[in-house]
């Protein structure tokens, strides 16, 4: 199958640090990937670079049959509406309550109608499980909830792919499963979505393959089950167990 996005040979320094040294990476149409790593193992950074938030030194980025790897600044904004990137900390608009934040996209970036897209806005909180906070500020939100309307906010601009950096790391641990609840009814409908976390049980849930990072590079890659219940390299094997533990 023709990949949705193809990443090859992706290299990114800061300074005189190599963070990311040869990465290859691709996802196919409706595949939920998963991203797992130790800290420091450039898995952010990678993200960061698939949608242009960073430029690679470096390698190919192919999206939507596209090369996009060294697009001028206009362009590269214009081709990240495509994917939408749900961050750790929100990044919600704190002035703005639920509905305006997701709406806030489609009307300043599509040119859509302002009650068109309220209406939109309406039905996305509808379908991450908060109809019930429409109004609501961020800081009437519980960590979980802003997380929530952070996916809204990106779904509102109709991606073809989503982009997860660690969602539920900021999170407390009551919240962190509404989240990944949602992420993964999205995957299930076909979304095609590239997860890093460290959350074991999604990525045993949800994930069609499962990548593993170490050291700027990719060390292991396999379809979910084999992942976790065949013969993996000695470095992915002591990493679920640290995870385990």
């Amino acid at each position: 199958m023709t990949a949705l996005l193809d990443a090859v040979a992706i290299w990114k320094r800061f300074g005189a640090l190599d963070v990311l040294k040869g990465v290859d990476l691709s996802v196919t149409r409706g595949e939920c990937l998963v991203v797992l790593g130790p800290s420091g193992s450039g898995k952010s950074t990678m993200l960061r670079c698939l949608n242009l938030l960073e430029p690679i030194a470096s390698g190919s980025i192919v999206f939507e049959g596209q090369e996009i790897a060294g697009l001028a600044r206009r362009q590269a904004a214009a081709l990240r509406r495509r994917m939408g990137m749900v961050f750790q900390n929100f990044e919600l608009f704190p002035h703005l309550s639920a509905t305006d934040n997701v709406a806030f996209g489609p009307v300043r970036v599509k040119k859509m109608a302002a009650k068109e897209a309220r209406e939109l806005a309406h039905d996305l909180l509808r379908k991450v499980h908060l109809p019930d906070k429409l109004g609501a500020f961020p800081d009437e939100l519980s960590g979980g909830q802003q997380q929530r309307v952070a996916i809204a906010r990106a779904l509102a601009m109709e991606p073809a792919l989503m982009l997860y950096d660690e969602p539920t790391s900021a999170l407390d641990p009551e919240t962190v499963g509404e989240v990944l609840n949602v992420m993964q009814e999205l995957a299930d409908e076909g979304m095609t979505t590239i997860v890093v976390t460290h959350e074991l049980g999604f990525a045993r849930r949800a994930a069609d393959e499962v990548v593993f990072m170490d050291a700027g590079q990719v060390a292991h890659r396999a379809p979910v089950e084999e992942f976790f219940n065949r013969s993996a390299p000695e470095r992915v094997e002591r990493f679920l167990r640290r995870m385990h533990a």
